[in-house]
């Protein structure tokens, strides 16, 4: 038996997996108060823990059934897309918060210490910071600042091996080009397996979001950050969690939002509008990237539920190449399929190095 583990800031999802079936899956909810004495959150790891053994036992669930853990990979350094052993160095990095600090960090430390009691493996897969960049991808101008990828890499591998799966090609061999559309919006151009560019979507780079401003004109930002009006805190969650639809018509819920632009709302027409318009430009470039030659555009996350949105980007981008919308975003399948696969041997199963 398999369990993925997926850590957010205030919930912990797991899910128990006997082949290709979920068997059993819950989220469990994390009060501030029950937080409020972790200082770091590594702190946190034998506390959630716990709350998972505990979860199990509860549903009368034999963990000694349990062989193999995966966890959500946390802010490690840039690494290739695969499925790495949780190790030593991969354990350092994350208890360290060497690279930055998410609670996405816990998914390795706890499926280690569960899969050590229990005399199995444990393991990651696609964390956010898979980096498969062309070089040519990372240079801006400026020689000090790089273009870096930090996106939805699980959800948008996951998606593009579907793909290749139902038209019964390797992902290998195809060109695509899959955006997800959710809190955060990240367009990837996926080259014959590789995602050669993508956009900062924690940075909030690309088209704006629900939450995030994405690309902004340089000199506005400037002027903005050096009015004297904000402090940095403050501008940075303008640009992530306070950007976007919050900051055009203060709500991130789409559906809302689409409702109110069914109603006859224009203003929230115009907005919504204008976020897929991004969107489109977005897969454009990324069309561009891949020399026009694609083999397919990918929509997923949760905005793809909304057809408002998916409607509009569909009529921008349909010349490019066909279009096939997956709403939503299983991120728990997405976890124990790449580990199932590369336990098969259909994929390596790569070592981390610090």
């Amino acid at each position: 038996m398999l369990l993925a583990i997926n850590p957010g800031s205030t919930s912990t999802k797991i899910a128990l997996f006997e082949g290709n079936q979920n068997v059993f899956q819950v989220t469990l909810r994390h009060s501030a108060e029950e937080l409020a004495p972790f200082d770091k959150v590594a702190e946190q790891y034998t506390f959630r823990k716990e709350i998972i053994l505990q979860k199990l036992k509860e549903a009368n669930i034999d963990i000694h059934k349990i062989n193999i853990v995966v966890g959500r990979g946390g802010i490690v350094k840039p690494i290739e897309s695969g499925v790495y052993e949780v190790n030593e160095d991969l354990k350092s990095d994350l208890l360290l918060a060497r690279y930055g600090e998410h609670a996405s960090n816990l998914g390795a430390l706890i499926a280690d210490d569960i899969a050590q009691s229990l005399g199995g493996r444990a393991f990651i897969t696609d964390p956010v910071v898979v980096d498969e960049l062309q070089d040519v991808a990372r240079i801006t101008g400026l020689p000090a600042i790089q273009r870096k990828s930090v996106f939805h890499a699980l959800n948008q591998k996951a998606i593009a091996r579907a793909y290749a799966r139902k038209r019964g090609d390797p992902y290998e061999s195809l060109n695509l080009i899959v955006a997800h559309l959710g809190g955060g919006i990240s367009v990837g151009a996926h080259q014959k397996g590789r995602i050669v560019d993508v956009n900062n979507a924690v940075d909030g780079e690309g088209a704006f979001s629900p939450e995030r401003a994405g690309s902004l004109p340089t000199g506005a930002l400037v002027e903005l950050c050096f009015s004297g009006k904000y402090t940095q805190d403050e501008v940075k969650k303008m640009l992530s969690g306070k950007g976007g639809m919050v900051a055009h018509l203060h709500s991130n819920d789409m559906q809302s939002i689409a409702a109110q632009a069914k109603a006859g709302d224009k203003h929230a027409q115009l907005i919504a509008d204008a976020m897929a318009y991004q969107v489109g430009k977005g897969i454009g470039a990324a069309a561009a990237v891949l020399h026009g030659n694609v083999d397919a555009v990918l929509i997923t996350g949760g905005i793809a539920h909304n057809s408002l949105i998916v409607d509009y980007i569909y009529e921008m981008v349909r010349f490019i190449a066909p279009v096939d919308v997956y709403p939503g975003e299983d991120e728990m399948a997405a976890l124990a399929s790449n580990v199932e696969e590369a336990l098969a041997g259909k994929m390596p199963i790569k070592k981390y190095t610090a």
